[in-house]
């Protein structure tokens, strides 16, 4: 009798394994649209991966970026399409090399947001991502509710000046206006329309959901000065707040999903900006200016615990800036042994060898990795380092987690 039930209990024990493994698989797959310009790509080159792992703070993102053989993880249940970042659309498991292809293999958020999303959700996971370099708001993606865009006063004045013809530029602003935010929504039916050709195992009877959306876009919007004339002064950036927030309103009506999850991330080149150097000051009010006016969408009541805003500016290398500066203080000596070299005083070995003895005597070993090997781009590409953009794209995604959770309770309750 004993060994009848102790049968019965394996077998309602296995029994429940079963449906509650079964109930996990018929969840759907959540899908997550990313879209913006250049820093969406994402410009940091795997090679700046090894300096993370010099930082306590980034040492344990690494270790989930690679596998145990050292080379980028591949997620197994995160697949992604991807266009605007390479010439052609690329799809796959989610790895390193999604970034902009050029001079790559690079990686944007897309990397460390999709790792953490598996991490922290533990279901199967399709991000979509939309990125093209050098776009704009107020144009490129202007929405379809914020109607044409108008010059203001200024433009127009300038244009009158210059002898331009004025009809010609409406027809050519016209054409341009909202152009990315249809081929964003493009792209994304497109893939859904067919998503087991990006997700070969997908299941159309499990079906999928649209879970959250992330936009991180702003540098045309924040250096453009005739658009925006007063972005010195508050409330300058005005009407990027306006026009995105009637973005966030359009893709989740054109997509029709009203209460999508939408992370904003917002423009922190440079870090902090309390914290920035002499002659970083006269940029700090405008970009200020620029980071609220992103921000702002957040706190409207219609959106609250559904669009959230990521400070980017946390993420900054600030230890990069510090070494930087201390680099300043050879500078002379090194233009100095280049002179030597340039005028056949020195070999071009020897030249090399005593910047290098110049190197050593001013850094240590650690931080001499941190200069030269942390970085592989542009400050306004956030450095080109996967130590910044992995914790913006970790940072996303637990945003995006927090919001769906709350979600979630409230549904519940």
């Amino acid at each position: 009798m004993k060994k009848l039930t102790a049968t019965l209990l394996f077998v309602v024990g296995l029994f429940g394994i079963c449906v509650c493994n079964a109930r996990a698989a018929e969840k759907p797959l959540k899908v997550f649209i990313l879209a913006g310009q250049s820093n969406m790509q994402g410009h940091a080159h795997v090679r700046t991966f090894d300096a993370m792992d010099l930082d306590p703070k980034t040492a344990p993102i690494l270790k989930e970026m690679r596998s145990a053989d050292g080379t980028a993880r591949v997620l197994e249940k995160t697949w992604i399409s991807s266009i605007g970042s390479a010439e052609d659309e690329q799809v796959g498991k989610l790895t390193a090399g999604f970034g902009a292809q050029e001079r790559g293999p690079k990686i944007g958020p897309e990397f460390t947001f999709g790792i953490y999303l598996q991490k922290l959700l533990d279901e199967p996971i399709l991000i979509i991502k939309t990125a093209w370099g050098g776009k704009s708001l107020h144009t490129d993606f202007r929405p379809p509710s914020a109607g044409p865009y108008e010059f203001n006063e200024s433009q127009l004045a300038g244009f009158e000046k210059q002898g331009k013809d004025l009809d010609a530029i409406r027809a050519e602003k016209a054409e341009a206006t909202g152009r990315y935010y249809r081929l964003m929504l493009e792209h994304v039916r497109h893939v859904l329309a067919d998503i087991k050709r990006v997700v070969p195992d997908y299941d159309a009877q499990q079906g999928h959901e649209l879970a959250g959306f992330v936009w991180f876009q702003g540098w045309n919007d924040m250096v453009d000065g005739g658009v925006y004339p007063h972005r010195d002064k508050p409330g300058g950036y005005d009407q990027y707040s306006e026009v995105l927030t009637k973005f966030i309103r359009d893709v989740r009506k054109d997509l029709s999903a009203p209460k999508m999850p939408f992370v904003i991330g917002v423009m922190g080149v440079g870090g902090p900006v309390d914290q920035y150097r002499p002659g970083e000051q006269r940029y700090a009010g405008v970009h200020q200016n620029f980071r609220n006016a992103m921000a702002a969408p957040a706190a409207l009541p219609e959106f609250e615990g559904n669009v959230a805003a990521v400070l980017t500016e946390k993420f900054w290398d600030m230890e990069v800036v510090e070494l930087r500066e201390k680099e300043k203080q050879i500078k002379q000596q090194v233009d100095e042994i280049n002179q030597q070299v340039k005028e056949g005083k020195l070999t071009r070995e020897e030249g090399s060898a005593a910047v290098e003895e110049r190197y050593a005597q001013t850094f240590t070993p650690r931080e001499l990795v941190i200069l030269k090997e942390s970085t592989s781009n542009f400050d306004f590409h956030y450095m080109g380092s996967a130590k910044i953009i992995s914790q913006i794209g970790k940072a996303f995604a637990e945003s995006m987690v927090e919001m769906m959770r709350t979600q979630q309770r409230e549904e519940n309750q």
